[in-house]
């Protein structure tokens, strides 16, 4: 890319044709990437992985000197777990737990001598304070304070190697994008560029100005394109952040702009960084010292992946395990009525506008599956078997995609129903009917959904059915929890009872 933006910048007073444009956003497209990690998870993980060494070295100290475990002795047995969160507690405090602390081990190292040691400090004032000297020995506090320090050091040393080497292969960036180009892009870019420790990584610039206030080349970031070339984009590479470097008064224009891009699954900010009206700093997030405004963020992200990528697993497993003699004999049924393979994978749209394959159990004959969903199957279709009919009105030809959910992670159990690429209403796709369609691809699709049980399932046919459709899956989406996915589960089997729009 440094290459294609050294030309830009040979010439970036004149305009860069189109085609250039997009040759080079391709480009920035095609360049490797490799999966990211959340810094918030991460942090998360070191905090709970620090609690357990130091738990696990008090009872290792406890057992060489005082020759037993620590449950016999009910002092022990709360001191050690409590030691461990105070310590955990004194690191957040210092301001440890953050990946600019997990890569640089030396000067981060004197903040976690000072918080070890305060801990301790502060358990012996408890001691003393208290009168309880002669529950706790001195000497397994003096060895637990001594291991459990070197213990630390040489897990902070790891761990910085380790973060070093995820921040040189770009595991830890927030890929970014940034909107608007002129001056207030150029001061935006050199701004986050100066911040030390930043994950900031800028993949380009857009703007949907073409004169001279918005050149080629800004800051030695390449213009790729217009907003409606970033969407295209956003799909196509992976985007973490889109940052606006627009004023606060051009609001037509950045409400434009934000009406096209709400429907990315990317965190949104306003740089606040040549604004003269100062707001207080409770009013701003930071993205190291340059305020923003924040207009969007993603709907699951951090933790949420995690606990929904787990309730996904677990449930699913066990779903896949109870329903095997229900596919079994649904497989067995399918064989026996009609040739052809029992299983029938369809292209649809995932994540992020992606496209997947599901599996499901073929309902129609072989000779006139439509992979495509190009024609929506209606009441009689002479397309679809005997015992097509009967899995279709009972959604039993969904139940293969748990092997999506389980084994290859590109479908949740709930979320918005992944569509075919070719489905229609009427005779228009969806996203022609209805407007901001794609943001139901913020997330994950699912197998069973939030419309689903509200009666939206089956035949989409006309405008109505799918409008009402995605705006429970906008609904759903706004709203997420994992309790609202179990709800979803267990509603469910309830909401198959009601076949009239399932063919």
């Amino acid at each position: 890319m440094s290459e294609a933006a050294n030309e830009l910048g040979s010439r970036k007073h004149d305009p860069v044709p189109e085609a250039a444009h997009a040759q080079l956003a391709e480009a920035v497209v095609n360049l490797p990437l490799r999966r990211s990690y959340s810094p918030v998870v991460l942090a998360g993980l070191v905090r709970l992985i620090e609690f357990v060494l130091i738990c696990i070295v008090g009872i290792i100290v406890y057992i060489a000197y005082l020759r037993g475990l620590p449950g016999e002795d009910p002092a022990y047995l709360v001191a050690i777990p409590a030691v461990a969160a105070m310590t955990v507690t004194a690191f957040q405090m210092f301001d440890i737990y953050h990946v600019g602390a997990f890569r640089t081990m030396v000067q981060q190292g004197f903040k976690l001598i000072g918080g070890w040691t305060l801990v301790f400090l502060l358990f012996f004032a408890v001691q003393f304070f208290f009168k309880l000297e002669g529950v706790y020995s001195r000497v397994f506090f003096a060895g637990w304070y001594v291991s459990g320090l070197a213990t630390l050091l040489v897990e902070r040393f790891i761990l910085s190697q380790i973060m070093r080497r995820m921040t040189a292969e770009g595991r830890l960036d927030r890929r970014t994008a940034i909107v608007g180009g002129g001056e207030a892009g150029e001061l935006l870019i050199r701004q986050l560029g100066q911040q030390k420790d930043s994950d900031i990584r800028i993949c380009g610039v857009f703007d949907d100005r073409t004169d001279a206030r918005s050149p080629d080349l800004v800051a030695g970031y390449p213009k790729l394109g217009t907003v409606d070339d970033l969407l295209s984009y956003a799909r196509h590479a992976r985007l973490d952040l889109v940052i606006f470097s627009l004023p606060v008064t051009a609001e037509q224009r950045l409400l434009h702009m934000l009406k096209r891009l709400w429907v990315l699954p990317v965190d949104i900010r306003l740089a606040a960084h040549t604004q003269k009206l100062r707001f207080r700093p409770r009013n701003y997030s930071y993205i190291g010292g340059t305020p923003m405004f924040d207009m969007a963020d993603k709907p699951i992200a951090d933790w949420d992946i995690v606990v929904k990528a787990l309730f996904d697993k677990i449930v699913g497993s066990l779903l896949l395990v109870l329903l095997s003699p229900v596919m079994l004999a649904t497989a067995i049924a399918v064989k026996l009525d009609s040739k052809g393979p029992v299983f029938f994978k369809q292209r649809r749209y995932g994540f992020n506008n992606e496209l997947i394959e599901v599996f499901k159990f073929r309902s129609m004959y072989t000779d006139k599956s439509d992979a495509t969903a190009a024609t929506l199957v209606t009441k009689g279709d002479p397309r679809v078997t005997r015992v097509g009919r009967f899995i279709r009105k009972a959604s039993i030809d969904e139940l293969p995609q748990l092997i999506n959910v389980v084994f290859k992670g590109n479908l949740s159990l709930v979320g918005p129903r992944p569509h075919a690429v070719n489905a229609k209403a009427g005779n228009r796709l969806y996203d022609e009917v209805v407007d901001g369609y794609f943001a139901r691809h913020k997330v994950k699709p699912g197998i069973t959904g939030w419309a689903q049980i509200n009666g939206w399932r089956g035949e989409t046919d006309t405008r109505e059915k799918i409008e009402k459709r995605v705006e429970h899956d906008l609904h759903y989406i706004e709203n997420w929890s994992v309790l609202f996915d179990l709800y979803i589960v267990i509603m469910t089997p309830f909401a198959l009872t009601k076949t009239e729009n399932a063919y």
